[in-house]
């Protein structure tokens, strides 16, 4: 999942985007009103953490203008205010919840995963192709009477391709949302982490559901 911090706090940032790497999430991180609003507005992102003081406009301003702009992207709004009517003016500008400053960091992602999860309420916890399972909220994949509990990037990866089975995704496509922004397409960490992921479901005796697309990408699905 793509998260992305609107924080101007430079320390601040830093420490977010580190937590949220390291739960499995790929962090791009903006220091202004202006070029947050840009860059939610023009790269794909599945959530959004934006700070309720910024040096050149507050994330009122900045909340208001991407939902003008018909930019759903869920938002997290943080602020250091506490009193009830800046959390409202948030809530009304168009964020989808608020944390106040300080927080534990445990409970940024928590509301980050629920935010999520509103998203894909269809769903379930449960994400399935074949009889290979996922689930959402433990990180456990089973199949075959096999179970695996996945570190955050290998869980991050299988989530990815698994909501875009039969899609062929290029290496920039994956790398840019499972690791980085600017992912290096020259990087062999793709490689590394679909080859782990083919033996613990891919295994012999089972229908593949990893499939390399030569000059292309990988496909995640049931092939004929």
């Amino acid at each position: 999942m793509r998260v992305l911090v609107i924080e101007d706090n430079p320390k601040m940032a830093r420490g977010i985007r580190t937590g949220l790497d390291e739960a499995g999430f790929a962090t791009e991180v903006s220091h202004s009103g202006a070029e947050g609003e840009d860059l939610a507005a023009g790269e794909p992102f599945d959530a959004i953490v934006l700070d309720l003081m910024l040096p050149d406009r507050d994330g009122v301003d900045v909340c208001r203008n991407l939902r003008r702009r018909k930019i759903a992207t869920p938002i997290l709004m943080l602020t250091a205010l506490s009193a009830t009517e800046d959390k409202v003016q948030g809530l009304d500008s168009g964020a989808d919840d608020y944390l106040t400053k300080p927080f534990k960091f445990e409970e940024l992602v928590a509301r980050l995963r629920a935010l999520l999860r509103r998203g894909q309420a269809t769903e379930g916890k449960t994400l399935r192709c074949e009889d290979l399972e996922l689930d959402l909220y433990s990180r456990r994949a089973s199949r075959a009477g096999e179970h695996w509990d996945l570190p955050s990037r290998e869980f991050t990866l299988l989530e990815y391709l698994m909501r875009n089975q039969n899609r062929v995704l290029s290496r920039v496509q994956i790398g840019e949302h499972v690791w980085e922004l600017n992912f290096e397409p020259t990087s062999n960490v793709i490689d590394v982490y679909i080859s782990t992921l083919r033996k613990k479901i891919d295994r012999p005796g089972l229908k593949p559901l990893i499939h390399t697309i030569k000059n292309a990408g990988y496909r995640f699905g049931v092939m004929d």
